[in-house]
């Protein structure tokens, strides 16, 4: 069994693989995944696999390997103020990352099947938000999590911008799938062993693209043995944000705007950047199959025109002089949380600075 790319040692390590591989290819998407650590969604005995290229389950529990979660990003084109449907959402890893991008002014709605797997999303949501350093670079669109069987949405409800379906959607869906969108909206979805993107361009007019050759597991189909009846799947309500949520926003923007422009100062004062670490060699995998699934499942990449156009099969960066100095002597601190300092030092209230941070008390 192996993935598309290489292990990495971190997250970090994986996402520049998955670049190397020409499955991040959007400064969008890289600083959504390098924001939020992939092994954080692992339980703690299975971390030892956060950062391979390969899917993981744990009873309800699911990841998609990252080639996939990088395809679906990319392909979903997103963009600050969108509206989100994520139909199985699982741990909420991929909802997270999407709401880096959408910004505090956009949707992000997840169904999913299982309770036990949405408080597990909303444990991991609750830490990404009150411990991580990464969250302060960006403003945050909160995703909210239903319980329910995504082929029962109350027809009264809302559409998407976007859409993504984590389970293979058999072909007498697919009118079902893309009536979820706005027109504009795209949809990502495995169909007929294919991951597909569907683009809304009318009221009645799509274009189709395929993407990845995949074999995800099916949809499960609604069991009304029970009481005979369609349990319908009511999704959140739009929110509105209030005054007081607006303002925090507001102020925490002109915050970054400051610390931004003292770095441009400092920048413009000559200071040099600290130098890097040399890049080790990366050895591209040049597979034509990815194992992605825990049931010997296997997706063959569709051709993609960029990999006729390099073939190196190892690759090294160019290094500035000074990298040449051992790792050792240039062990580098631990980055700065500027927002956090900032915010910390001001002559404010404890409370309202904390608010300010997400009530994040470190």
């Amino acid at each position: 069994m192996g993935g598309a790319v290489s292990a990495g040692e971190d997250n970090d390590e994986l996402i520049d693989n998955l670049k190397e591989a020409q499955y991040i290819r959007t400064e969008l998407v890289e600083q959504a995944f390098r924001a939020i650590d992939r092994a954080d969604y692992y339980l703690e005995e299975f971390k030892d696999n956060a950062y391979k290229d390969l899917a993981w389950k744990h009873g309800n529990i699911h990841l998609s390997a990252p080639c996939i979660y990088s395809e679906v990003m990319e392909a979903l084109d997103l963009q600050p103020g969108l509206s989100f449907l994520n139909l199985g959402s699982g741990t909420g890893y991929l909802s997270s990352m999407v709401g880096l991008i959408l910004g505090p002014f956009g949707v992000n709605h997840g169904v999913e099947l299982h309770s036990d797997v949405i408080e597990y999303a909303k444990q991991k949501l609750d830490f990404f938000i009150k411990t991580s350093d990464s969250f302060d670079r960006f403003e945050f669109c909160e995703p909210s999590f239903v319980t329910g069987n995504c082929l029962e949405i109350s027809p009264d409800c809302t559409q998407y911008d976007r859409v993504y379906c984590g389970a293979g959607v058999q072909k007498e869906h697919e009118d079902y799938m893309k009536n979820l969108l706005k027109v504009g909206g795209i949809l990502v979805m495995p169909l007929e062993e294919k991951l597909t993107k569907i683009t809304r361009t009318g009221p009645s007019a799509w274009e189709t693209k395929k993407i990845l050759a995949v074999s995800f597991a099916p949809l499960v189909q609604p069991n009304h043995a029970d009481s005979g009846k369609s349990r319908l799947v009511h999704l959140p309500p739009v929110a509105v944000r209030s005054l007081q949520d607006l303002a925090r926003i507001a102020i925490r923007g002109t915050i970054k705007k400051i610390i931004h422009q003292e770095a441009m100062s400092k920048a413009g004062n000559g200071l040099k950047s600290p130098p890097r670490f040399k890049r080790r060699r990366v050895r591209r995998r040049r597979m034509e199959t990815i194992v992605f699934l825990d049931k010997e499942v296997f997706a063959s990449r569709i051709s993609n025109p960029s990999d006729d156009n390099n073939n190196s099969e190892d690759m090294e960066e160019e290094r500035p002089e000074e990298e040449e100095t051992k790792p050792s002597e240039l062990k580098q601190d631990p980055p700065v949380n500027f927002l956090r300092e900032k915010v910390l030092s001001l002559p404010l209230p404890d409370p309202l600075k904390y608010y300010l941070l997400y009530y994040r008390e470190k």
